[in-house]
């Protein structure tokens, strides 16, 4: 029996949650999404005791997910702003940041080819105070449901692959 895209949206949030703090039914900029998940890894090294933090540094990532019936170019260039933004404004750049990554993950019944030629070309990165303070990128990955394929920027190749994981193709 084929799966729901509620039931795909369940299971993929199973997945995240081990590494993830996940929040449902988030309204961000004004756009709703079904879920989104928050990513935070601290790592310090001590000098004899943890009161003498010698450095640390800290790694963000901002999940948003999003469900559509058929997705076109106009949609996704929407999505794609809307997160952005949103991801953009939670990240602070500081000495001990090191790196963020603002992802948008999208399960449709079907995808526009113009949509889909612009998840593939997608870029946007940035360094803060030329990388002293860090760096972001932003990830994009989706599922055409009804064809079973996957897609992803450049640099949401580790999205591509979670999606991949749960969600194997029918002839495997």
């Amino acid at each position: 029996m084929e799966m729901t895209q509620q039931e795909r949206l369940n299971k993929l949030l199973d997945a995240y949650s081990h590494h993830y703090d996940i929040v449902r039914d988030v309204t961000v900029e004004g756009s709703g999404f079904p879920a989104t998940a928050t990513y935070f890894l601290r790592d310090e090294n001590y000098l004899i005791s943890k009161k003498h933090v010698l450095s640390a540094v800290e790694n963000h990532e901002y999940v948003y997910f999003y469900l559509a019936d058929h997705l076109d170019a106009d949609t996704l260039r929407q999505q794609i702003d809307v997160t952005l933004k949103a991801g953009m404004s939670q990240i602070k750049p500081g000495k001990e940041h090191m790196s963020s990554f603002v992802t948008l993950v999208v399960l449709a019944d079907t995808i526009d080819p113009e949509a889909k030629r612009l998840i593939q070309k997608t870029r946007f990165r940035k360094n803060f105070r030329l990388a002293l303070h860090g760096w972001m990128e932003y990830h994009i990955a989706a599922m055409e449901i009804s064809t079973n394929s996957f897609l992803s920027n450049p640099a949401g190749k580790e999205a591509k692959k979670t999606l991949e994981l749960n969600f194997p193709s029918r002839a495997k």
